[in-house]
């Protein structure tokens, strides 16, 4: 994982392009050390990684930073097709050599769009908050874990401490390089058997910001949000006002067309090894050949994933409970039009008019409850 100073989080927040070439510089990087690594050269090896552009912290305040899902080696480019190297976990020598070279580079990088000025005393970024901006405003007070709206617009958002301040340092991580406000974590690993263990780290990184069985109102209508991981000083709990928590959900929101998740190397779409290294043998084929049926059986159909990422079985019925097949296709748009009007029409017939009012409304996701502001 790694994270950046406050400046860079507004920064990447109100523009996506710098997100994208600081993501592409720490990738680059990284690749090069595993490379080098293995013994290889940029032209006989080649590595990849998934990237998941997290946005959010635990306190639902705005904190971009980059959970990178790295091959523990490289591929080896032989005359009979790419072979796996695998590479040794770093030291904390080249992690803190590793982060340093990639704090360099964006410096450099972001000096270079005129977007980092240097002077003799520090160095800080050309653009900030604009006074018009409401959005960017909105962003700045998330990123610093400010009250964006209402009459205490400006302070430190209210929190809530129920436990006593740790007494002693958390004992330090030998895989954590820290360096000028950036930092990068490589503790956590998977063998290629730990499908359970791989499963699970992908689903925490890929997680939704909002935990809603953390939300909870209090009895003054404030909103009060638990935290995953109690801080060093004992807060336990944050609290908006509802309207501050509406600017905060907004802070969260990534501009359009901006994607949170990147692949990179050997991984990304158009890279002429992805099929050859992917166990669904997906992606571009030197050789116009169809997929064997074990690499099609690899890849997840669409109830599956429904059934995985939402838990909706559209397998199962359910009434009975008894598994369903497919007894016909309609794709003619009229006929699925008057199929759905008729759905409908019969649904609504014994609805009363409150239910009516209702009908319409936008559902939330499956075990999302509603908070009821008044």
């Amino acid at each position: 994982m790694l994270s950046v100073p406050f400046p860079l989080r507004y920064l990447f927040a109100t523009d996506p392009v710098a997100m994208g070439a600081v993501l592409g510089i720490a990738y680059w990087a990284i690749a090069a050390h595993l490379v080098r690594r293995a013994g290889l050269t940029q032209k006989t090896g080649r590595t990849g990684a998934v990237t998941l552009i997290q946005r959010f912290g635990s306190a639902l305040n705005l904190n971009i930073h980059f959970h990178l899902l790295a091959l523990d080696g490289v591929y080896e480019l032989t005359a009979v097709g790419p072979r796996f190297r695998r590479v040794a976990a770093p030291t904390s020598a080249e992690l803190d050599a590793l982060l340093g070279q990639i704090v360099g580079r964006i410096a450099r990088h972001l000096e270079r769009r005129g977007l980092l000025v240097r002077d003799a005393e520090a160095s800080y970024l050309s653009a900030g908050p604009g006074e018009e901006d409401g959005l960017a405003a909105v962003v700045g007070h998330s990123i610093s874990y400010r009250i964006a709206v209402g009459p205490n617009e400006g302070r430190k958002a209210f929190t809530l401490q129920t436990l006593a301040p740790a007494l002693t340092a958390p004992a330090g991580d030998e895989r954590l390089a820290k360096h000028s406000g950036f930092s990068l974590h490589a503790g956590v690993a998977a063998a290629a058997h730990q499908r359970d263990k791989i499963e699970r780290l992908c689903r925490y990184i890929a997680r939704p910001a909002v935990a809603t069985g953390r939300l909870s109102l209090t009895a003054q209508g404030l909103v009060r949000y638990t935290l995953k991981t109690p801080y060093r000083d004992g807060t336990t709990h944050v609290i908006f006002e509802p309207q501050d928590l509406m600017a905060r959900l907004a802070a969260l929101v990534p501009r359009p067309r901006v994607h949170l998740t990147r692949y990179h190397g050997v991984l990304a779409p158009h890279s002429a090894l992805r099929a050859l290294v992917t166990p669904a043998g997906r992606g571009k084929r030197t050789v116009a050949t169809e997929r064997s049926p074990a690499e099609r059986h690899r890849a997840m159909s669409w109830a599956q994933r429904l059934k995985r990422v939402f838990r909706i079985a559209i397998d199962t019925c359910e009434r009975c409970g008894g598994k369903v097949r497919i007894i016909a296709s309609v794709d003619d748009p009229a006929v699925v039009a008057r199929i759905l009007a008729h759905l409908q029409e019969r649904e609504g017939a014994g609805r009363t008019p409150a239910d009516a009012d209702t009908a319409h409304r936008g559902r939330g996701p499956p075990g999302q409850g509603a908070l009821d502001f008044g």
